[in-house]
């Protein structure tokens, strides 16, 4: 077995879509210098997908942050950055020169196995919990004594990884290993660092027409789309290995380091050329309340403390079960308790800076886990993402009104969705039940059926409408959102079945008396629903 193998500039192991669907395996250097080749990065999953990509990020922000596109040296700064920006995207590749360079002089920092600079890792990390390749592996992630019923892997297959999967579900579990390792010495008095860090992000990106569109989107040259960030310094280039366990750090003033940090220390066990397991221990941390405005792929709220006053912002963390367009005022930085994201920012400041930018569709795409194990966090119990579509214009100043008139909408849609749960919830006493799920499966139904309509009314809103074009699509919206809802009322009086249409009388704690009926219960609804925008102009 060899002491150093399996170089990550020069092996296959980042997955890539190519244009007719097909998956392979590329090396690093390959996917950035072949990004326009290919859709996407395609892994196992989309949070494996998102770490690596930050690792793509982490060597172009350091690359182009020091060379011009031809590879001369020179320093960015403020007044050339979205020039800078801007050249990389007329080439529609990444030049082969400045990233061959920069590599070239990094090779030795890439091996997956070394003896004194693994990469992602800690040599002879001979404490910490022990995992076996179960663990390592998100597609299954099993641990010792916790067995998953249906897996994508069985047998000895899932008890060992090749060194291609071992790299790319190394770098997920740095950014979203769960809270379950142990402090060594057991017992030992040391600050929990968390679960990885992009599991504590609502987290956001933006993706482009193919793989080199969607790294330049990303890449954030000035960090509020003003301000010059800090020399960058990815983790392979440190001047030597970090090893401290739970350290609290200050939050990275680089995209580099941010994008590379390490949030476990990790050493990969290998027997032949398999990977069995690992060895981790709690890495670096910050608190995630002071990384606002460093941090840009989150989505932000305010952070409150125990009197309910703002005291700044913290990532606002994405809801399994809430579909991405709820969130739009969220996205585009205009509600009530948010903060733009910082990828949002800079897409407007590359389109205020090249407005042929703004007639393109922005497509963003969020990610998040959900950890188990209470406020322990110790496993990972789903993965999710969503994708979410508008004209970029809708970021610039122009596309204010339709922020607003969208934030309305969606204000009407939530008012709807709970006279869909009221109708249930009415009907249901009709008939002589107590129980609510009825009535909460409904309201989930009118958010289910208005998904796909209200996607295809965002992506057809610019920011070139006139006022009165803007009033036509608007009230065309709102006629369909009650459609849903009415149709949806009616099948659900259809189901409460002919005790609800008898009806019943209930009285309550007050001895005040009440007469459910569907006939009833229906009727109010709709009048309900003909009112819902009584008070908001189109």
């Amino acid at each position: 077995m060899k002491d150093i193998e399996f170089n990550l500039l020069d092996e296959p192991w980042i997955r890539v879509m190519k244009p007719d669907c097909t998956v392979e395996e590329v090396s690093l250097t390959d996917a950035l210098l072949h990004a326009h080749e290919y859709e996407d990065l395609a892994g196992e999953l989309p949070t494996q997908d998102i770490a690596i990509m930050r690792v793509l990020l982490a060597v172009l922000h350091t690359v182009f942050s020091r060379v011009d596109v031809e590879g001369n040296p020179e320093p960015l700064d403020e007044d050339n950055a979205l020039e800078r920006w801007g050249e990389l995207w007329e080439l529609g590749a990444f030049p082969e020169k400045s990233i061959r360079d920069y590599l070239k002089q990094w090779h030795e920092r890439f091996w997956l196995f070394h003896p004194e600079r693994p990469f992602y890792q800690v040599p002879e990390l001979n404490i910490g919990t022990e995992y076996s390749a179960k663990k390592l592996n998100g597609t299954i992630s099993e641990s010792d004594n916790k067995v998953r019923l249906f897996s994508s892997r069985d047998g000895n297959y899932k008890e060992t990884l090749s060194f291609s999967e071992s790299a790319r579900w190394l770098i997920n579990l740095n950014a979203y290993d769960d809270n379950s390792g142990k402090p060594v010495p057991r017992g030992a008095n040391l600050p929990s660092c968390g679960v990885g860090w992009l599991g504590q992000l609502g987290l956001i990106m933006a993706v482009g027409n193919n793989l080199f569109e969607t790294l330049l989107l990303n890449l954030v040259f000035l960090h509020n789309g003003k301000k010059l960030w800090e020399k960058d310094i990815p983790v392979w280039e440190y001047s030597s290995v970090h090893t401290d366990q739970r350290k609290e750090i200050a939050v990275p003033n680089n995209l580099a380091e941010l994008f590379t940090l390490q949030s476990r220390r990790i050493l990969l066990v290998r027997k032949d050329n398999l990977v069995t397991g690992f060895r981790s221990l709690g890495g670096v941390f910050f608190d995630r309340k002071n990384c606002y405005p460093y941090e840009p792929m989150t989505l932000w709220c305010y952070d409150k403390d125990n009197k309910g006053n703002n005291i700044g912002y913290k990532p606002y963390l994405h809801n399994f079960s809430k579909q991405i367009w709820r969130d739009f005022p969220a996205i585009v930085g205009n509600e009530d308790n948010s903060e733009i994201s910082g990828i949002a920012l800079w897409i407007k400041a590359v389109i205020d800076e090249y407005p042929q930018i703004r007639k393109r569709m922005m497509r963003f795409k969020m990610a998040g886990v959900v950890y188990g194990g209470g406020s322990q966090k110790s496993n990972i119990e789903n993965v999710f993402s969503d994708f979410l579509s508008f004209h970029a214009g809708l970021l610039t100043e122009s596309g204010r009104q339709w922020q607003e008139r969208i934030k309305s909408e969606l204000v009407s849609i939530d008012d709807i969705a709970k006279l869909v749960w009221k109708l249930a919830s009415d009907l249901v006493k009709a008939a002589g039940g107590e129980n609510q799920e009825f009535a909460n499966r409904a309201k989930e139904q009118y958010y289910f059926r208005v998904n796909q309509p209200f996607r295809t009314w965002l992506e057809n809103l610019t920011s070139g409408q006139n006022p009165e074009e803007m009033n036509y699509i608007q009230l065309k919206w709102r006629d369909k959102a009650k459609t849903i809802a009415k149709d949806l009322g009616r099948e659900l009086v259809e189901e409460s079945g002919p005790e609800a249409f008898s009806g019943r009388k209930i009285v309550d704690k007050n001895n005040k008396e009440y007469f459910y009926s569907a006939p009833e219960a229906f009727n109010a609804f709709i009048n309900r629903l003909t009112h819902i925008y009584d008070s908001k102009g189109a």
